[in-house]
């Protein structure tokens, strides 16, 4: 995987003193998600830049990359996956292409080429990119319809400026780390969530995924490329299960390509089980032996208290299935204060306080796991479309007027001094955009009411949910020079299941029924029918207070940013009151205390304003 960036002026070519410096300080803000080459492309008073991390044909895919076809010049930055490169080169060579390597980059610049703004939806992948056209004067940009891949942009003085992170953005002198009154709602009330095309900071935008755009003559024009949308079902339970397991280990087997050692993560949970158990299966088949990872905290064991999220720990059953599947197995480990101690790092990565130590012990173990390994395939966004989460089922979590995982939205908010959250007010306004969002949701006039459910629920757990666990895969193992795959976010199988009957994907009442019987062959009976848990989270009290002591010195210093602005008597309260889940089923105290020290430590790297 890797980074791009790029500085384009209101002309693609006009005269003017180069910018390869500025777009190279930009670049080499994100060294970490491409350590093995580096490139700056200029163009006028334009420049693209690119860091890479070698996946495939590692000698050949340097970037930016330049093509001249029909007399016409063409130059791609490109951060992603193409899992149909095989067909599409074979296509455009077919219409008389020429291919000088075996990287996806090249296949995708000659698609652009050929296709120009239709090529995003012949694409099969994870991908960002931008495409410097210089006879038509323009610059064309792309991102993966799940928004996998990051794309943010702004503009300065009639210049367009994007980036992989947010941080090389802000390296550029006329970026300002300016945080708006609606970019601090955001921050209190939704992250690790963010609303669709932010970034929190003021005047820089997240391309929406799913989304292409031109930038000509100081404007940027975008459209969606692609749609998410609801269809008669047509068909049984046997043609359902059916059809979802041909996409499901399609998508999986895609994702197996690599010119680098290749691994997956296995918590024994169903979804990560699944991914790995078709992999296991293939690379048995080729005669090679799969690597998998297992996560676990030390000290967990000795606190693990069932709970209706939570109704086993995941440690026996990743090692038992390993043994039964055949791969050679590891167990990562880390401790509290080593949890505690990356939290700051994580933050930055994600350039905003996160989700605490489920970022930082996420960017730990990709560390660990980047010492043999480059390549992961990890089983993310299963929830989201086969309806693992509450709300698919709980219709008064739906009903009520803010998004269905934030069980109370007004926790951090008021921790801090009323003047400088105005808690109501960011409420009102997210709780609007939240009811607006939901509006749009693609329904079909003869849905029954468990139908409109599911698809409102797999609509907004897509959006938003889903995102924001696809973006922490991305910045924790980018921040590890690691590139992890999520099978499950392969578009064909959202267009599918979405409208696959509610009663086919739970039927008798059994989480994610469909998924289960669509890949049972490929399971042991134990982890087809074991219960869904989540990632696990930090349960030693050690880590508890760590956090809280770190946070007390923070507080106690006066020219902390936090003492500035946090309300004290609020804060105490929390300390010490009862314990509760605020967000999702996992951020509880300890994360919300270790989400203060991220906050503290955003502000003070980034020296934030609130405008």
């Amino acid at each position: 995987m890797c980074s791009i960036c790029g500085i384009v002026n209101d002309r693609i070519n006009p005269s003017g003193n180069s910018v390869n410096g500025a777009a190279e300080a930009m670049s080499g803000t994100m060294s970490h998600r491409g350590p093995d080459q580096s490139g700056v492309y200029g163009y006028g008073a334009s420049s693209l830049a690119h860091n890479r991390l070698s996946i495939i044909d590692l000698e050949n895919g340097i970037q930016p990359m330049t093509a001249v076809v029909r007399g016409s010049r063409y130059t791609i930055v490109y951060n992603g996956e193409l899992y149909n490169t095989d067909e599409l080169r074979g296509e455009l060579a077919r219409l008389g292409h020429e291919f000088r390597t075996r990287c996806d980059t090249e296949v995708l610049l000659h698609c652009y080429i050929e296709w120009k703004h239709e090529c995003p939806s012949r694409l099969n992948g994870i991908f960002a990119f931008a495409v410097l056209d210089e006879d038509a004067d323009q610059l064309f940009v792309c991102r993966d319809r799940f928004g996998i891949k990051p794309f943010y942009y702004t503009v300065s003085k009639g210049r367009f400026m994007f980036a992989s992170e947010i941080k090389a953005l802000l390296a550029h002198p006329d970026v300002t780390p300016e945080v708006s009154r609606e970019g601090l709602w955001e921050l209190l009330f939704l992250t690790p969530v963010t609303l669709i095309g932010s970034s929190v900071f003021k005047d820089i935008y997240s391309l929406e995924p799913a989304h292409c755009g031109i930038w000509q003559e100081s404007v940027l024009h975008k459209w969606a490329y692609w749609e998410l949308s609801a269809k008669p079902f047509e068909g049984n339970e046997e043609t359902a299960v059916r059809e979802t397991r041909d996409i499901l280990s399609d998508a999986i087997r895609r994702q197996l390509v690599s010119d680098v050692p290749l691994c997956t993560f296995l918590s024994g949970g169903l979804d990560s089980s699944v991914v790995t158990a078709v992999a296991a299966k293939q690379y048995q088949e080729e005669g090679r032996q799969l690597h998998t990872y297992s996560f676990e905290y030390e000290n967990n064991g000795d606190y693990f208290r069932k709970s209706l999220f939570q109704p086993q720990s995941d440690d026996e059953y990743a090692a038992w299935l390993a043994r039964e599947l055949g791969t050679s197995h590891h167990i990562l480990t880390i401790s509290p204060k080593q949890t505690a101690d990356a939290l700051c790092d994580a933050a930055l990565l994600r350039d905003f306080p996160g989700q605490a130590d489920i970022d930082s012990s996420l960017l730990l173990y990709c560390k660990m796991v980047k010492q043999t390994h480059t390549v992961a395939l990890s089983g993310e966004c299963s929830d989201e479309i086969f309806g693992g989460y509450p709300w698919f089922y709980r219709s008064e979590m739906l009903e009520k007027p803010f998004f269905p995982w934030i069980h109370d939205a007004r926790v951090r908010a008021n921790l801090f001094r009323k003047d400088v959250a105005k808690a109501e007010d960011g409420y009102a306004y997210l709780s609007q955009k939240y009811r607006e969002d939901l509006a749009r949701c693609p329904l079909l006039p003869d849905d029954s009411d468990m139908m409109k459910q599911s698809r409102m629920a797999t609509w907004l757990s897509t959006r938003y949910f889903m995102a924001s666990l696809l973006e922490r895969k991305d910045r924790m193992s980018m921040g590890a020079s690691l590139e992890v795959r999520v099978p499950f976010s392969d578009h064909r199988l959202l267009e599918y299941v979405y409208n696959v009957p509610w009663e086919i994907k739970r039927k008798n009442d059994v989480e994610k029924y469909l998924l289960r019987e669509a890949m049972g062959d490929y399971l042991p009976e134990r982890i087809k029918n074991r219960k869904k848990s989540p990632y696990p989270k930090v349960l030693d009290p050690e880590y508890e207070r760590i956090v809280t002591a770190r946070l007390d010195a923070i507080l106690a210093d006066k020219k902390s940013r936090l003492h500035e602005i946090i309300d004290r008597a609020a804060l105490d309260a929390m300390l010490t009151g009862g314990d509760k889940t605020w967000f999702g089923q996992l951020m509880a105290r300890p994360q919300l205390v270790a989400w203060l020290l991220q906050m503290e430590g955003w502000m003070k790297q980034y020296n934030i304003e609130f405008v």
